[in-house]
């Protein structure tokens, strides 16, 4: 699929010593926490139980409290402590669950004296299980009165600072679990992006696709125009490159007989940083004969409603910057001529020299290298000058052919490829083709990108298609960036679990 430029990122000094200064600080906690450990070991107590039978979640507590009145139920619950509040002989404490936090009332006279005295000695973070009743607290709050706790696993690092939490996006992206814990708005986005991907597939399911899986370890690196990570596999003494796209594998599929396909799968570009860009993600494309990228069209269009009003609720979503994007309605449609023609101001564009068109991108502030072909020019300013002006969904159709060698050439105009490219909030979120089916044609397309690099023609693929693939659109959709656009995240790493980063020195 379509590739955009990569940007190199620098890491954070100060941001990694940040973080190397608060394991520093929290050194002596952890001393008090590894000796109390030690004294539980010394008494015979075990500070790492095996399980526990958990009876209901804190949201399934509350929620059926609300419509039954679980008043006096007995409950089984376990979690991570929160918030620790001892007033003599009675405690409150909230611990946190998968679904969210729910209050504990310890009693001494309802678990006994020495029972109690251990209690007190346990730290926030620490996990604990519980056995109790339900009631409602004079402020009416759904609380459990404990009857019974053990703690589960002993938590020999300190959690970040209550109020303040992990403010600091290195220390955020390295150590994502603490994220996890502390920030409720960046757990509910991975449900939100867990669900995303879970409706995607049903969507997809529903219209008679099927999902297949291919390598991630492939001869050639194909499928897009990005560089590759080489790894050496000692069975076979040869070199494999990791997948940079999904695309030539799932279009074999086409040609085996399997006429509606997807596969949700990570990609590998050996390339730079940005909001936009992490060298690993997750991809879905899809395949389908006998279509065309005007039904990629109609499958994006109705798939994005469709995930907003089953997993968000609304077509409506905020983002970071403050814009707000309305997904539902009918989405802007312009071809790509037409955007550089509105960009420049210059109805005569494409039949200026490429001497003029140079001088007129330096004119508007885009520097870019004279030794650039043609197409090159004209599409440094469709990134620059048009890319950030689409906010609102829009699909720009029928791009260069130089831009793709795996598109259908335009029957009417040569000079264009049937695609398009879904833009929403600046960023490109689906490209889509009508795919090359001519084996000749595709042969010879390949060869022109290739120039001299002959040996990163897939001639695999070029055989497969020559045994006949059927017509057929092809679509990608970047996970990362629709999840990011969904939620309102400011950068792409915010929806990853862990993205990639420079190891740390040991000093």
């Amino acid at each position: 699929m379509l590739c955009k430029k990569f940007y190199l990122h620098v890491m954070n000094k100060k941001s990694i010593n940040k973080i190397k200064l608060i394991a520093k600080n929290t050194h002596n906690l952890q001393a008090i926490r590894t000796d109390k450990l030690k004294k539980l070991y010394k008494i015979g107590k075990n500070p790492f139980i095996n399980n526990w039978n958990q009876s209901h979640t804190s949201t399934k507590i509350l929620s059926l409290f609300k419509k039954n009145n679980l008043l006096n139920q007995d409950v089984s619950v376990a979690g991570r402590i929160m918030t620790f509040r001892c007033i003599g002989k009675i405690s409150f404490i909230k611990i946190q669950d998968r679904d969210g936090q729910i209050q504990l009332y310890i009693k001494i006279n309802e678990i006994g004296e020495d029972s109690y005295k251990e209690f007190k000695k346990l730290d926030l973070g620490d996990i604990i299980g519980v056995s109790g009743s339900v009631f409602k607290t004079k402020t009416g709050e759904i609380t459990i009165l404990v009857k019974k706790y053990s703690l589960l696993s002993k938590s020999l690092r300190p959690l970040p600072e209550k109020w303040h939490g992990l403010t600091d996006s290195e220390q955020i992206y390295r150590q994502r679990y603490l994220d996890l814990i502390i920030n409720k708005n960046s757990r509910n986005r991975f449900y939100i992006r867990s669900e995303l991907i879970k409706e995607m597939r049903n969507f997809l399911w529903k219209l008679d696709y099927t999902e297949v899986e291919t390598p991630s370890l492939q001869n050639v690196a194909t499928g897009a125009a990005a560089r590759s990570f080489t790894t050496y596999m000692n069975a076979l003494s040869h070199n494999f490159v990791l997948r940079i796209a999904l695309e030539l594998y799932l279009k074999r599929m086409l040609v085996g007989g399997f006429d509606r396909v997807f596969e949700i799968g990570r990609i590998f570009r050996n390339e730079g940083f940005s909001k936009k860009h992490n060298p690993e993600f997750t991809m879905l494309e899809l395949y389908e004969a006998y279509t065309d990228f005007r039904g990629m069209m109609k499958i994006i269009y109705n798939m994005i409603q469709y995930l907003c009003k089953k997993v968000l609720g609304t077509t409506c979503v905020q983002q970071s910057n403050g814009e707000t994007i309305e997904l539902g309605g009918q989405w802007k449609e312009i071809s790509y001529k037409d955007s550089i023609i509105q960009a420049t101001k210059d109805s005569k564009w494409f039949s200026r020299s490429k001497k003029e068109k140079y001088e007129k991108c330096l004119n508007m502030g885009i520097n870019i290298d004279s030794n650039i072909q043609d197409y090159e020019i004209t599409n440094n300013i469709f990134e620059k000058k048009v890319e950030p002006t689409l906010i609102q969904p829009t699909f720009v159709i029928y791009f260069p052919k130089e831009i793709c060698p795996l598109a259908k050439i335009n029957e009417k105009d040569k000079s264009i490829i049937d695609v398009f490219e879904l833009f929403i909030n600046g960023q490109e979120i689906a490209p889509a083709y009508s795919e090359q089916n001519d084996p000749l044609l595709q042969r010879k397309m390949f060869l022109k990108q290739a120039g001299e690099n002959i040996h990163n023609v897939d001639e695999d693929f070029l055989i497969a298609i020559e045994h006949g693939m059927p017509p057929a659109g092809g679509m990608g959709v970047g996970i990362d960036r629709l999840c990011a656009l969904l939620t309102g995240a400011k950068n792409i790493r915010d929806t990853i679990l862990f993205p990639t980063l420079k190891p740390l020195q040991n000093n």
